[in-house]
């Protein structure tokens, strides 16, 4: 398989016709360049920005066309209020892009901390609260909203990881979310198509944003932009951010035909993984374990028809 190409000059649906996007996570990193060429191509396009802090002053988009809403994912309620003044606003959404995260927080396995009591604490989850538990809340709003469309649905994409295809040393609950990020556009594939929405997902390696700084031993003087700068030098891929935001656009101008795709990002190259991943499912189940699995998925056990239902 070869990879993508993905170049907003390509972009026919996006640049011609206006769609209200959602995107969590939408004032900095991958988010804020999303929007940043979302407007670049529509300037019509109604972007809504959920974040706890406003976007940069740089980032300029018709007043008409563009509303922040402060939002910790980590809250229902505040996820919940802000799709509703969202669609309010502009009377439908027609794209979500899920998107907030954080990198792993601490090491949660190997340092042993106690409590008042002298015992054992617990893990602190807070990469889980937000990286899995959020992204399905936004998800579930998404779905809720896209729905109202009717047949014109809409698309869902969210940020997932290398790590969520492929194990990653020192992050151990990061990469169990984002595996759970996959996951849940594998198994949501299906459904969310009877009901004309597409969902898939973004899965970039190692990208300058300010989560790249994430690690204590980081100095806080330094810019994302230095540290990417030694790792490149020390040999490891590094993307531009703008490279995932095309990965993005790819997917919500594709629409339908993104179901379930999964876009991974290294070296600002692309690939569908979920692609090749299916066509190689024989060398890696083996044949006789993949006939049994495609023999069971013919079964109704797996027909959720009251969660299709428009």
């Amino acid at each position: 398989m070869s990879p993508l190409d993905p170049k907003n000059s390509n972009f026919a649906s996006l640049r011609s016709t206006p769609k209200t996007i959602v995107i969590t996570g939408g004032s900095s990193g991958i988010g804020l360049a999303t929007a940043t060429l979302l407007s670049s191509l529509n300037a019509s396009h109604n972007l809504v920005l959920l974040d706890l802090q406003p976007p940069p002053p740089s980032f300029s988009h018709g007043s008409s066309h563009v509303l922040f809403l402060q939002c910790d994912v980590t809250s229902w309620t505040s996820q919940r209020d802000a799709f509703e003044q969202a669609h309010q606003r502009f009377g439908r959404l027609d794209m979500v892009f899920v998107n907030a995260g954080i990198m792993e927080y601490r090491d949660q396995f190997f340092t042993d901390d106690l409590d008042a009591s002298g015992k054992l604490a617990p893990p602190d989850h807070r990469t889980l609260t937000v990286d899995i538990n959020a992204a399905s809340s936004t998800t579930k709003l998404a779905i809720h909203y896209l729905k109202k469309n009717g047949k014109e649905g809409g698309s869902i994409i969210l940020t997932a990881s290398v790590a969520g295809y492929l194990g990653t040393t020192g992050a151990p609950l990061y990469t169990a979310a984002k595996h759970g990020v996959v996951g849940l556009v594998k198994s949501l594939k299906a459904e969310t198509a009877k009901v004309g929405i597409s969902i898939a997902c973004v899965a970039p390696g190692i990208t300058v944003t300010p989560m790249i700084n994430h690690s204590e031993n980081v100095p806080k003087e330094r810019t994302p932009e230095e540290t990417a700068k030694n790792m490149v030098n020390a040999g490891v891929a590094i993307n531009k951010v703008e490279s995932i935001a095309l990965a993005v656009c790819f997917l919500l101008n594709e629409g339908a035909k993104a179901n379930g795709s999964g876009i991974m990002v290294q070296n600002d190259m692309f690939h569908d993984v979920e692609k090749g991943l299916a066509t190689s499912r024989a060398s890696w189940m083996g044949q006789e374990m993949l006939d049994a699995f495609r023999g069971g998925r013919k079964s109704n056990v797996f027909d959720m028809p009251s969660r299709a239902k428009m």
